[in-house]
């Protein structure tokens, strides 16, 4: 068995129970366990395979689907840059890299201290403040070259000050 929390289990219990068929219940299973854990381990996917009586390959269909489900652990802070239409047209690319050199982080990978991970959004829908970036769940708007060094500057800080703190 998993290692979850107890109101974690409870509430994919509850959410089994709200479907005529178990296998419905894949997505609140799914939703619940990467709260639970931060991403859908392998094992996570046999295990919502057993629960719900189904192939484990109808869960990694699920996961593979959805660029909300996480696959490996991220870093302690998550950074986005949406890189649609608008934030593309107003440098969302310029703003990637600079994160990028500023964080020693390469994009859709954490760094090596576990300290961040930094992909791309398809869309944070903030198109009027383009660029935007989406770290954890705090939206930053019009992060240009500039302010996405500033952002990274916050971010390590952040961190240092946490990490000092014994959290």
């Amino acid at each position: 068995m998993m290692d979850l929390q107890e109101e974690t289990l409870k509430t994919i219990d509850a959410a089994i129970a709200r479907y005529p068929q178990k296998r419905s219940a894949v997505l609140p299973l799914l939703h619940a366990i990467q709260s639970d854990q931060g991403y859908i381990s392998k094992e996570a996917m046999q295990w919502v395979a057993e629960k719900l009586e189904i192939e484990p390959i109808n869960v990694y269909e699920v996961v593979s689907f959805y660029p909300y489900f996480r696959e490996k652990p991220i870093g302690k802070k998550h950074i986005r840059v949406c890189r649609t239409l608008s934030c593309a047209l107003r440098g969302a690319k310029a703003t990637c890299q600079a994160l990028e050199e500023a964080l020693s982080c390469p994009v859709n990978q954490t760094a090596e201290d576990g300290s961040v991970t930094i992909e791309y959004a398809e869309c944070l829908a903030s198109c009027g403040t383009a660029p935007v970036v989406l770290v954890d769940d705090v939206l930053h708007e019009n992060v240009d070259e500039a302010k996405a060094v500033e952002l990274a500057e916050a971010i390590r800080q952040a961190a240092s000050d946490s990490s000092s703190d014994g959290k």
